[in-house]
């Protein structure tokens, strides 16, 4: 009987061990990640210390773990003082790039630049970038501000300076209140204040987060994402940005990145992933609520797109169909906001659909529809949705210009 209990206290240690190991790993790379210049200590040359982050640079990063292939070819540029984002769903690559960047990982193929520098193989010692990452990492013995002083200790720091310092990031950080007080006294989002601190702190040329606000609630997510915008007008920081979510994306970024399956499938300013998304991919993962899609064809008589419940003119989209044949298989995008209530003369196509849900937000309310048994959704304001219930028949109307057109096999757009 005994040996099972062993069995049950090994594993037990072997957790506590394993969850010990990454904690310290995850404060290594915030607190070390500085570069003091010259040779790090395999003697290779490190990112010259001083010099202004030009460009990050990524060229066919490849990454596996055993059968899995996490990144399949990752090209990226990142701009000197730009705040870019990956953005992606769970496991499409995202924290495995940034873990690349910081030297966490060595990709198995593929090139990393900082500026002119090749930083592939160069470690975490050599690279002047912090990492914030979802786990805040902070010493719980310590208190706020002997966190926020420990990596310029570690690099010794005369004491003055570290002061000065910590008093001024706490300030930015509005974090002085807290500077006496242990992590664990600290709310949720001031405790993610103080991991970006230590970042911060040492002024390095490039920042890294890893879905920093994933804990938060709604309230200090919204709080903390104003903050990283004031920072970073204020600190003019380049910033690289890790997150699922594509309201912090399109709030927070100047240049988004989406990710699908390790690989970068569009990169451009929100307004264009919005306006002009490449493929299905990025239609639906950019807007709330996502992009209405519609299972379509060309009409074998020619000059329409037929959808379950209308036909519609193939006028936008006639000289990018030329060479589809008849009956191709297509995806029609139509965003909730683009569809509205048929109120007099109707400038783009009309059909009927029947209110299956209503979903009041507050000044807007969300319309479940189906129209010939397909499902839609329509955003009106609060006071316009009042006139509908459910089981209402409406007739409705959609803004043509602002729709979209996907080859069904592989998603790409058609314009």
């Amino acid at each position: 009987m005994g040996f099972p209990v062993i069995a049950k206290l090994s594993w037990h240690q072997d957790c506590v061990l394993a969850k010990v190991k990454t904690t310290k790993m995850l404060r290594e790379v915030a607190d070390n990640a500085h570069s003091v210049g010259g040779c790090d200590s395999s003697g290779q040359a490190s990112w010259r210390s001083g010099e202004a982050l030009s460009t990050l640079r990524l060229t066919g990063v490849k990454k596996s773990f055993g059968a899995i292939d996490a990144l399949n070819g990752v090209d990226l540029e990142v701009e000197a003082g730009e705040f870019a984002v990956l953005l992606g769903p769970s496991a499409s690559g995202k924290t495995t790039t940034l873990r690349c960047i910081a030297g966490i990982e060595q990709p198995d193929a593929g090139q990393i630049w900082f500026n002119d520098d090749n930083v592939t193989e160069t470690p975490i010692q050599g690279r002047d970038m912090a990492m914030v990452f979802q786990t805040f990492a902070l010493y719980p013995h310590l208190s706020i501000r002997e966190n926020l002083a420990y990596p310029l200790r570690e690099q010794g720091i005369d004491r003055s300076t570290i002061d000065r310092r910590v008093d001024e990031i706490a300030e930015k950080l509005r974090l002085k209140h807290t500077l006496s007080r242990k992590p664990a006294t600290a709310s949720g989002g001031e405790q993610q204040r103080v991991a970006i601190g230590r970042a911060l702190i040492r002024e390095p040329k490039l920042l890294l987060l890893d879905e920093p606000l994933t804990n938060l609630d709604a309230k200090l997510r919204h709080d903390t994402r104003a903050e990283f915008k004031r920072l970073h007008r204020e600190l003019g920081m380049t910033i690289l940005y890790a997150t699922p979510d594509e309201l912090e994306a399109l709030t927070m970024g100047q240049q988004i990145s989406a990710l699908k399956d390790g690989q970068i499938v569009q990169t451009g300013t929100p307004g264009d992933l919005y306006r002009r998304p490449d493929d299905a991919f990025v239609a639906t993962l950019v807007g709330s609520p996502k992009m209405n899609m519609v299972a379509a064809e060309l009409a074998t008589h020619g000059g329409a797109i037929r959808l379950p419940f209308l036909d519609i003119d193939d006028g936008p989209w006639s000289e990018a169909l030329r060479g589809f044949r008849n009956d191709t298989a297509l995806l029609f995008g139509v965003r909730p906001q683009d569809l509205r209530p048929l109120n007099g003369d109707a400038s783009g196509p009309t059909f009927d659909a029947d209110v299956h849900l209503r979903e009041p937000l507050g000044d807007i309310t969300v319309l479940d529809l189906i129209a010939n048994g397909v499902p839609l959704r329509m955003v009106l304001p609060e006071e316009q949705a009042l006139a509908y219930t459910v089981g209402d028949r409406i007739a409705l109307t959609m803004r043509l210009e602002n729709c979209h057109l996907f080859t069904l096999d592989t998603g790409t757009a058609i314009r």
